[in-house]
């Protein structure tokens, strides 16, 4: 990377991303040096996902000088027909991504000042429950969840050990709530920290922060295997 890039702001490069009439809010993730390794968009159904990664790397060239890979640009289209979500990964590696497990539960139990939190996956016949407890404060819910999403992904996947929360919390875009977590590999001697999102439905946030770990997570941890 050269000087100027490693000088970016890329706040400025997610505004002018925004201006494009088809994203409605966007999120650069990027390592030590400042180089970006993730690109997560909101955008409009109307145009097929792998078209807006072309549109992301046009924009972030053009008027960056910025040369975005395709492949850590992931685009979540809102009222997709697929469920919501089309992502640009996907559209342009059509191999088949074994590990997706499935959210068959949450809980919460509140005792006192502490809440104790319960999310069961499965995943290919397999079945794990994951706990975290903390504070009743507002404030840690949602971290809870997270938390308690990854004790459950790693014991379906023992790559899983690597990582950790850094942060989960709900942002307003639009007409839409989205859930929006922070999960740090720790691979010594590095560390990277990667985002998922999802959109709330209906009112279930805790789903909607599982959902967000698997996001984060998903595509990475068969990397690790």
């Amino acid at each position: 990377m050269d000087e100027a890039q490693e000088l970016l702001d890329l706040h400025e490069v997610e505004q002018e991303l925004c201006r494009l009439p088809d994203i409605s809010a966007a999120r650069i993730v990027a390592d030590h040096t400042g180089r970006p390794t993730e690109i997560h968009v909101l955008a409009n159904p109307g145009k097929p996902a792998k078209q807006v990664v072309r549109d992301v790397q046009s924009v972030a060239l053009a008027s960056f000088g910025l040369d975005i890979d395709r492949r850590i640009v992931s685009v979540v289209q809102l009222g997709a027909v697929d469920g919501g979500e089309g992502r640009g990964m996907a559209a342009v590696n059509a191999e088949p991504i074994p590990f997706r497990p499935l959210i068959t539960g949450i809980n919460a139990e509140i005792t006192g000042m502490r809440t104790t939190v319960r999310v069961a996956l499965a995943q290919g016949g397999e079945e794990a429950a994951g706990f975290a407890e903390g504070s009743i404060a507002t404030a840690s819910r949602h971290r809870l969840v997270a938390t308690a999403t990854l004790d459950a992904l790693r014991q379906l996947d023992s790559s899983a050990e690597c990582l950790d929360v850094e942060g989960a919390q709900l942002v307003r875009i639009g007409a839409q709530d989205v859930a929006v977590v922070t999960i740090v590999y720790v691979i010594p001697p590095t560390e990277q920290i990667v985002s998922g999102s999802a959109i709330v439905r209906q009112n279930q946030e805790a789903d909607a922060v599982a959902r967000a770990v698997l996001d984060a997570t998903n595509r990475r941890l068969p990397r690790l295997n």
